[in-house]
């Protein structure tokens, strides 16, 4: 971090002398008005870190330069303390009314001078590393309901070419936070699972539209066109770092349990529990939604089915959590939850 800076008003240059000479050792930047119009430039211009600022002055006497300073969002939070011989408490009062933070009489007390301009500069680095600090938060949440709007832009984007999972995305992404949470995941973990989910099959952009279309059954050899749309998720999602965390459901989440699935043919916990979760939940919804070659199953039978592929698809722990959410109902509770997808 660079030297506090401090800017020394006084019309007098012994004055000027004196306070940089006791302030020699303590490693300050100086710089010097000796008007008060000076003052109000130098101190627009430098933005210093503290004004010891003298009252008695000729143009502009310290309590107009300090009203100056206040009415200018440039200086409107630095520090003032006001140098000054008058002790009737008019002049104090004149000076709080025009926005002084300290007095220091005259003369000075060289220990105390010196104690409470590196408290008060120290205050108001602090105070200006706290703004930043805030600035920057502010500016990345920006920039990460920029990249949510971008994301929703494409989960739509690829519903208006695949008309069939239309609103697909949305009620899995839903149901995939209500079990992430329920599993015991972290909140910090939570916006990834969601980007993650909504472009499960952002691969899928990729596919010629004679295989994603296709009404009837697909060929073995475009079945093995249509597995590469987890790699090509991986491939379009990975070089985004804000999306890095994210790209564990689009590339694994068609792996299975048993370890037959694929892109990799991962087993058990090598699969990470984002893509575990996501897998039960795909499943669920893609049996129990209208499709144009099949009619929704019923719950029942769509539970049953999911039960039955317990330890060879799917996770048995978050089968068992999956179903005792579903049994409950506790899905259509929660869902509101994540309605700012």
């Amino acid at each position: 971090m660079s030297k506090a800076h401090i800017l020394i008003v006084d019309d007098d240059r012994v004055g000027q002398a004196a306070l940089s000479g006791i302030l020699a050792n303590e490693d300050y930047r100086m710089s010097f008005a000796s008007r008060g119009s000076e003052a109000v430039n130098v101190a627009q211009e430098l933005l210093p870190d503290l004004v010891l600022l003298d009252v008695m002055m000729p143009d502009l006497d310290g309590f107009e330069v300090c009203r100056r300073l206040r009415a200018n969002p440039l200086t409107a939070g630095m520090p003032v303390v006001f140098l000054t011989a008058l002790e009737d408490s008019e002049s104090r009062i004149a000076g709080i009314e025009a926005g002084a933070d300290d007095f220091i009489s005259k003369p000075f007390d060289k220990t105390e001078l010196r104690a409470r301009i590196k408290t008060i500069t120290r205050l108001n680095r602090y105070r200006l590393l706290l703004e930043e600090s805030e600035k920057l938060e502010c500016a990345h949440r920006d920039l990460e309901e920029a990249y949510d709007s971008t994301i929703q832009g494409w989960a739509r984007a690829l519903e208006l070419r695949d008309y069939e999972s239309a609103g697909h995305s949305r009620r899995v992404t839903e149901m995939t936070l209500v079990v992430s949470r329920a599993y015991g995941l972290s909140e910090e973990e939570i916006p990834h699972i969601r980007r993650g989910a909504l472009l499960h099959d952002i691969g899928k952009m990729a596919m010629p539209d004679s295989i994603l279309l296709k009404a009837g059954p697909l060929t073995a050899e475009e079945w093995v066109m249509m597995k590469k749309h987890t790699c090509f998720a991986r491939d379009l999602l990975s070089p985004i770092r804000f999306l890095q965390p994210a790209v564990e459901i689009p590339y694994l989440h068609h792996e299975k349990w048993d370890g037959s699935g694929y892109p990799e043919g991962r087993a058990g916990r090598e699969i990470p529990v984002s893509a575990r979760i996501f897998a039960v939940v795909d499943v669920w919804d893609a049996l129990t939604s209208d499709r144009p070659y099949k009619k929704a199953w019923s719950c029942e039978k769509t539970i049953e089915h999911i039960r039955g592929l317990r330890g060879t698809h799917f996770d048995p722990e978050i089968v068992d959590l999956f179903l005792k959410i579903i049994g409950s109902g506790a899905e259509s509770l929660k869902l509101t939850e994540s309605k700012s997808i």
